[in-house]
Order: C-alpha cells, then sequence, then structure tokens
C-alpha cells in the first residue's frame, strides 16, 4: 500500500475585464456542496487527460458559457495548504488571465449564476454598519482560498502593468492614449501622472504605433484623439511605477 494518500488537482481562474471604469472579475456561485451558493472563482478538477491550461478553459466555458478568448493568460502560483478544500487533499493550479469586453456570462450545468464583480468590492470593501448598527457585508465572502488566489493576481496585474505593456491586453483596437490610461486607472485604483504616462508610452519604442485615424473629441470643441494599435515591444524600462 502507498504511503501517500490519493489527492486531487484542480485549477482556479482568475478572469478580468474592465467595465465601466473598474477592474471586474468572474465570479460563479456554487450549486454544490461543499460551499453550495456561495461566489467562487471558476474552476474545477483536472481530468486525467487534461493538462491544467485545458483544464482551466473547459471549467470556464461550463461553469460560465465563456468561450475560450484571444487575451492573455498565464499561470499565477500553486495554492496546496492541507485545509484549503473539505472534501479531500486539492492542489490548485491558479491562472489570471484578461481581455477588453469580455461578454456577460451564463451560469452553466456546474453553476447556480455567473456574474462580474468590482474586484475592489470584493478585496477593498470593509464592513457598513446598517440603520439598525448590525453590521452586514457590502460584498461575498468567497469559497475555498478564493480571496486570496483574487488578491495575488489582482497584484500580479497591477504589477505587470510597472514594467510590461500588457495593459494593451485590456483595450480593443484601434484605440486612443485616453483610453489607454484608463486601463490603468482601473488596474491600479489611480491614474498615472500625465505626462509621465504619456513619455513612457510615447517614449518607448513599438509600445503603440499610431494609425491614421482618429477617436472622438475629448470634449466640446476639442481635438480628436489620435488612434493607436498595439507594437511589438513587451517590456517598459525604466517601469512606470504605479502612484
Amino acid at each position: 500500500m502507498s504511503e501517500h494518500p490519493p489527492f486531487a488537482v484542480a485549477v482556479d481562474l482568475a478572469i478580468f475585464t474592465i467595465r465601466e471604469g473598474e477592474l471586474s472579475v468572474l465570479l460563479v456561485e456554487r450549486r454544490e456542496e461543499p460551499f453550495a451558493g456561495s461566489w467562487a472563482l471558476p474552476g474545477g478538477f483536472v481530468q486525467p487527460d487534461e493538462d491544467a491550461e485545458t483544464a482551466a478553459w473547459r471549467e470556464l466555458h461550463e461553469e460560465t458559457g465563456v468561450e475560450r478568448f484571444a487575451g492573455h493568460l498565464e499561470q499565477l502560483r500553486t495554492y496546496s495548504a492541507p485545509d484549503r478544500d473539505p472534501r479531500m487533499r486539492v492542489v490548485s493550479v491558479a491562472h489570471v488571465a484578461f481581455a477588453p469586453d469580455l461578454p456577460e456570462p451564463d451560469a452553466g450545468s456546474d453553476a447556480a449564476d455567473a456574474r462580474w464583480w468590482a474586484a475592489a468590492d470584493l478585496l477593498d470593501a470593509e464592513a457598513e454598519a446598517g440603520p439598525d448598527g448590525e453590521v452586514a457585508e457590502v460584498a461575498p465572502v468567497l469559497a475555498f482560498d478564493h480571496a486570496a488566489i483574487l488578491a495575488d493576481a489582482r497584484e500580479r496585474v497591477r504589477a505587470k502593468l510597472e514594467y510590461t505593456t500588457l495593459a494593451l491586453g485590456f483595450v480593443a483596437e484601434p484605440f486612443t492614449l485616453p483610453e489607454l490610461r484608463r486601463v490603468y486607472a482601473a488596474v491600479w485604483g489611480a491614474p498615472p501622472d500625465l505626462g509621465n504616462f504619456r513619455r513612457k508610452v510615447l517614449g518607448t519604442d513599438g509600445f503603440v504605433v499610431p494609425t491614421d485615424s482618429h477617436g472622438e473629441p475629448s470634449g466640446a470643441g476639442g481635438r480628436k484623439a489620435l488612434h493607436y494599435r498595439r507594437g511589438a515591444a513587451t517590456e517598459i524600462s525604466p517601469p512606470m511605477l504605479r502612484p
């Protein structure tokens, strides 16, 4: 008999997009125990014939109806605390992904509901006292260790925007510089200094490439902003530090 008890490998996904100016994450309401009725990141067990990335995309579709999208996807880290899942020992390979304008999800067979939540509401909000003095949560408590995974995922994205051009993964082409700056504001929680932002974006060779078209005027009588597309650059050096 083996000295090592069996355990399962799972995947969890922190999928981000920007909705109404807010960095938003996709959550599902669990249909089954454990944590039935609680909100969680999309995810599930890796099947014997799958690698972790294939399982991540499959679970995303089964739980939310969202198909594989042409955005950024990377492994975040492995979560392996012995008691993270009450059913058995489960090791999760978490992923972080993002893309522009992701659609409203439809809850699949494995979820009771699926929706976008502002990441700040989940991670930064504090309990509020109601008129009767009772304290109520302003956002749901996530199942398993998903609050920690979500916090790590947001920090990964925030950090990467400092030294890479991955902010471009949140905008559809063509885009204007004001639209790109709003990505940084949504992810970081505060906009970068305008002068430094323009110097970094326009001064980094291959960060953005100008086109021949323009966007809408910035205001009454304002000039039309030039449209850009993504360039080939992947790094910003020195980095553009968050406020």
